[in-house]
């Protein structure tokens, strides 16, 4: 399985309307997104993409993500979201994190701080710690930071 990690950021009349817009400038925006746990699985690449590839789904369809998005419409206030992941070098598998702040240090060190947890959780010992992390900054508008771990699609059943 390929899993694309894509950054993004939006900026909208409403808090609702900026995460419309990172939606959008992501590639996720026309789908029914499904909240998974952050469980990796085995023979996996996770990897970063400035966007999403050209998803093969109709208009509406489930799309099964990972995602940390923060939002704000208080000016001169930051958003920041960030997903971070381990794996085994041998296996591919591994565990994906999420975090929301309004520092980027913040979401990093919560990041690396959990993904260490959840290792020590389960015994195991994983490669380096790897992450995708996005900001912005409230000046006018409202603002959210997006970043998302795109799996797979599926259709509805007729």
């Amino acid at each position: 399985m390929n899993i694309e990690v894509v950054s993004s950021s939006g900026e909208g009349p409403t808090e609702l309307a900026a995460f419309d817009k990172a939606l959008v400038n992501a590639g996720v925006a026309n789908f029914n997104l499904l909240y998974l746990s952050s469980v990796i699985p085995p023979d996996s690449n996770v990897f970063k993409k400035p966007s999403a590839s050209k998803i093969n789904a109709q208009w509406g369809d489930k799309l099964y993500v990972v995602m940390a998005q923060a939002r704000t419409s208080q000016i001169h206030q930051e958003a920041w979201a960030g997903i971070g992941w381990v794996q085994d070098i041998k296996s591919g598998r591994g565990l994906l994190v999420e975090h929301e702040g309004h520092y980027d240090e913040e979401v990093r060190e919560n990041i690396t701080k959990s993904l260490g947890a959840l290792a020590i959780n389960r015994e195991m010992e994983f490669g380096p710690i790897n992450m995708s992390v996005s900001g912005i900054k409230c000046m006018s508008e409202s603002v959210c930071a997006l970043v998302v771990a795109v799996f797979e699609t599926e259709g509805w059943k007729s």
